[in-house]
């Protein structure tokens, strides 16, 4: 128990509890204990994914939004998935129906990678991406000036 939470008197079955200054008479062969997690956006979490045969990697991530459906409401959060030479930005729905995945709050001490490491990755990409553009315009330059005889 906390301090928000006191337990009074038990009448058979039935106890007497406060909680937060509030008196409920609460059926223990029925009441649960479970532990509630508050998430909000923005919440850190750590992501834990089934990867290979049995063997599970935590990745850092954070919850970015709610998708509150009739059927199967869901957690939207976007993770980290970093290695030494690559980084990359995934997206989850979590919800009744994800297999092999699991989330838990992210402690202040949970920091899976760098923010300049991770910046550098994704920088070198827009770099890369940007010549891949580049090419292809020029592919298509090339194109119409010089195939334009066939046509």
């Amino acid at each position: 128990m906390n301090d928000l939470t006191k337990m009074n008197e038990t009448k058979g079955t039935v106890t007497i509890v406060e909680i937060n200054g509030m008196k409920m008479e609460v059926d223990m062969r029925s009441a649960k204990v479970a532990k509630l997690e508050l998430y909000k956006v923005g919440s850190n979490v750590r992501v834990l994914k089934k990867e290979y045969s049995d063997t599970y990697k935590t990745y850092g991530g954070v919850i970015i939004g709610f998708d509150n459906f009739t059927e199967m409401p869901s957690i939207l959060i976007a993770y980290i998935k970093d290695s030494y030479s690559d980084c990359e930005i995934e997206f989850l729905a979590f919800n009744k129906d994800t297999k092999d995945i699991e989330i838990c709050p992210a402690d202040a001490t949970f920091i899976p990678f760098q923010k300049s490491t991770v910046l550098q990755q994704l920088d070198s990409k827009v770099v890369h991406a940007e010549h891949a553009l580049e090419e292809a315009k020029a592919k298509r330059e090339y194109f119409t000036k010089y195939f334009d005889k066939y046509f």
